[in-house]
């Protein structure tokens, strides 16, 4: 199939999710706004696609082929963010040979708006990946990781804000309990702090303070535990109530579309994770008006 059919029908199939209680603001306009939110996450320094015989993916992502679909979406949807949730690092010899520089250098070519930081982005220790961000042209973005006596202090924002078409958008950061998973030595004095008490905090600050129409969560905690005391994505939905959209990572799930949930107020939010090494791209679209605000998302091969 020629590359621009395969964009064309894969579009086109982007399932509705039925999501009337979710709480959107509308800006007190009569005018219908169009957002798109795209994302990725555990890329993990896949820069080829994989060969045609993988057992797996064969001839499934590939950078190049990402950034062809996303500059269609763009064009598509100027109003659109680009977001990661964690775990660029880590896979290939891309990342042995440049330690993160190239996969930091392509994705500011694709013009990433913001990351969050997983555990396997600590994999050349704090230090390695303070050398890389001078490279990263979009920013690092972790509420629940204390740097203050580190040297990534001052170089990671607990959230960041996005205007698109008059739509104020927050998007904030949790990563994953690092002990038992990164060797002491290579994350020094980082703090882990409980990612459901900051991210209620943080959720409140973006609609409280902020005034944000749209929260977004970006998670490296992982989607779903048999242990459900582990913090997980799942869990954090049900927690949250202002947060509209969890974008997931670590756990490597492959969600064809957003999970719908409750949260603690019992409206409904989104949970979404591609899976990992780039073969996917998330697409959400959050359609903006005074009487029918609603969202459609969905999971598109790379």
């Amino acid at each position: 199939m020629k590359r621009r059919t395969f964009i064309k029908n894969t579009i086109a199939t982007s399932a509705f999710i039925g999501a009337s209680s979710l709480t959107l603001n509308s800006c007190g306009t009569e005018k219908k706004k169009h957002i798109t939110i795209l994302h990725t996450n555990d890329v993990h320094s896949h820069i080829d696609p994989f060969p045609n015989d993988h057992a797996d993916f064969p001839g499934l992502g590939g950078v190049a082929r990402r950034a062809g679909l996303i500059n269609s979406i763009r064009r598509e949807n100027p109003n659109t963010l680009l977001l990661d949730a964690g775990d660029i690092f880590q896979g290939t010899p891309y990342f042995n040979f440049y330690g993160g520089e190239l996969e930091f250098k392509l994705m500011s070519m694709l013009k990433y708006d913001a990351a969050t930081i997983g555990n396997h982005d600590f994999d050349n220790g704090i230090e390695g990946l303070l050398a890389q961000l001078p490279h990263a042209g979009f920013d690092f973005i972790s509420a629940n990781y204390d740097f203050s006596n580190t040297v990534l202090d001052g170089h990671t924002q607990p959230y960041r804000t996005f205007i698109k078409d008059g739509i104020k958008i927050g998007v904030y950061g949790l990563g994953i309990e690092l002990a038992g998973l990164v060797t002491k030595k290579l994350y020094k004095e980082t703090v882990f702090l409980d990612p459901y008490e900051i991210a209620v905090d943080t959720e409140r600050q973006l609609k409280e303070n902020e005034n944000c129409d749209l929260v977004i969560c970006l998670s490296h905690i992982g989607y779903e535990y048999k242990d459900k005391n582990r913090p997980q994505d799942i869990e954090l939905a049900k927690r949250t109530k202002y947060t509209n959209l969890i974008i997931g990572g670590h756990t490597h799930t492959f969600l064809d579309k957003p999970v719908v949930i409750k949260n603690a107020v019992d409206d409904d939010i989104l949970v979404n994770q591609v899976g990992c090494f780039g073969i996917n791209l998330g697409r959400v679209d959050f359609y903006f008006g005074s009487k029918d605000n609603k969202v459609e998302g969905a999971s598109i091969k790379v």
